[in-house]
């Protein structure tokens, strides 16, 4: 079975072998672009009559670029698709029109918690620019929150639990077989009073944090975010920042949308990278978008 045109319509990060496997149902040779268009013009004159499509989750596919094109047959997402919500494609209207749309999950998580585990140590002990306490400490006993149980969450917990760290969460669905490994369920407000450090892994646009929420944080505390996008307000954040007793925690996606005069801040521990971009998620991220495309054709065959 084969499509008329293929496109990767950016910086989708495929691997070659990936590639190499879609060309072989592409008629035309496959369109691979290697950086992010800058307009909805740019996107569809990348598209053009395209019947598959790929696209990471820098490139909105909205509603708008859909409707323009009307041969499409398949938007394969190489980024995570949590919900319709937080998706840069505009999915029920897609499906709705006959368009298959089809996400991935879990592919870039351990690198999140290896740089999350690393960063903590060098703040604990004092290994980098910045010391938590005036003494150097150690991760055990202390009191650690994470807001959003999901994949990255869990293998989070499942790396300090060793650590003797006092786990709690909060999340939209209680997660009973985590609740008797040691990790405690408390109400959000109950967890920000309770908690050291608190860890947020939401999908994109998923606010959580506000004004109330830090003053029920308070200070003496470390945040760590390494969500797309801000799962708190800004402004809020700003203020309780400004206590030079407050640490924050950045990867590259966990930092992307804050203000640069807020990054400035010496307290805000940042990295340019998003933590889960290794060699291993390159893989990972391939291979889960080969599946899914492969079942989309099957699925095709037996119509």
């Amino acid at each position: 079975m084969k499509f008329n045109k293929i496109v990767c319509v950016d910086k989708t990060k495929l691997r070659d072998w990936a590639l190499e496997e879609l060309q072989k149902y592409s008629e035309e040779k496959i369109e691979n672009y290697i950086d992010y268009p800058e307009s909805e013009e740019e996107v569809l004159q990348r598209i053009g009559d395209a019947e598959v499509v790929f696209v990471s989750w820098h490139t909105p596919i909205d509603e708008s670029i859909i409707k323009k094109c009307p041969s499409l047959k398949y938007i394969g997402m190489c980024c995570s698709l949590y919900d319709d919500e937080s998706a840069n494609v505009a999915v029920q209207f897609a499906r709705a029109n006959g368009i298959v749309v089809k996400g991935i999950r879990d592919y870039g998580d351990p690198g999140v918690v290896e740089f999350i585990i690393s960063e903590m140590v060098r703040l604990f002990h004092g290994l980098g620019e910045h010391q938590w306490k005036d003494m150097p400490v150690e991760l055990t006993d202390k009191k650690f929150g994470i807001i959003g149980l999901g994949t990255t969450g869990q293998l989070l917990a499942k790396c300090l639990l060793p650590f003797g760290m006092d786990l709690y969460y909060y999340s939209r669905t209680r997660k009973p077989e985590w609740e008797e490994k040691g990790v405690k369920y408390l109400g959000m407000d109950e967890l920000l009073q309770t908690v050291d450090i608190l860890s947020l892994h939401l999908p994109k646009n998923a606010l959580t944090l506000n004004k109330k929420d830090f003053r029920s944080f308070g200070n003496g505390k470390i945040l760590v975010n390494t969500s797309l996008g801000l799962p708190f307000e800004e402004e809020p954040f700003d203020n309780w920042i400004s206590d030079t007793s407050n640490f924050a925690i950045l990867d590259g996606d966990g930092k992307k949308e804050l203000k640069k005069e807020i990054l400035k801040k010496q307290n805000i521990i940042t990295a340019d990278k998003s933590a889960g971009w290794s060699s291993e998620t390159h893989e990972r991220l391939s291979q889960k978008v080969i599946e899914n495309f492969k079942s989309f054709i099957l699925d095709q065959k037996k119509a």
